[in-house]
């Protein structure tokens, strides 16, 4: 199934992201592998399986298989990271952010793609993730970068727009497995 697949089988209810769907697949601020990877990302971070299969055979038309390899990278290490920074930012207790994490993220130091693509992606799976700490720390690595605010929410955007299509797919998907009424 591809993104455009998906698109015809949203429900009704869902137009307003049918619409979104198509538009996000178009970006005048980001490049076609920034976007697309975004897209993949977003769509892991989302975990449905569906959506993970079409976003990842819609990047892999655009990126590397390194890059691709390095969007994974970033959804996987942000998977992790957000659980534990959001932790340490919610539970409000400022010795918590002096103790070392002891979490391995090697993976961040030299990625097969530029940083300000990685910082992108990872921007991306904090936001569908909701962890704070994190999307300021990549907000403000992407500003270093030299990311403009029009592509820190466009990347925002992608992954709201990834993350409401799983939710819709999700619900659709446990409605049609419930015993019938």
């Amino acid at each position: 199934m591809t993104l455009d697949d998906l698109k015809t089988a949203l429900p009704d209810y869902a137009k307003d992201l049918r619409l979104n769907l198509s538009a996000i697949q178009r970006s005048e601020v980001l490049s076609p592998a920034q976007l697309f990877g975004t897209i993949a990302v977003a769509a892991i971070a989302s975990r449905e399986p569906t959506l993970q299969r079409a976003a990842l055979a819609a990047a892999r038309e655009h990126l590397s298989p390194e890059a691709l390899d390095a969007a994974k990278t970033a959804a996987a290490l942000m998977g992790m990271n957000n659980v534990y920074y959001r932790f340490v930012h919610l539970v409000g207790d400022a010795e918590y952010g002096r103790l070392p994490a002891r979490l391995r993220m090697q993976g961040m130091l030299s990625p097969a793609v530029p940083k300000l693509d990685f910082e992108l992606w990872s921007l991306a799976v904090s936001a569908v993730n909701g962890c704070g700490a994190c999307l300021a720390s990549h907000e403000k690595a992407l500003r270093q970068a030299g990311a403009t605010p029009a592509m820190v929410q466009e990347a925002a955007r992608v992954a709201a727009v990834i993350h409401g299509v799983a939710v819709v797919l999700a619900s659709e998907a446990a409605q049609a497995e419930a015993p019938a009424a």
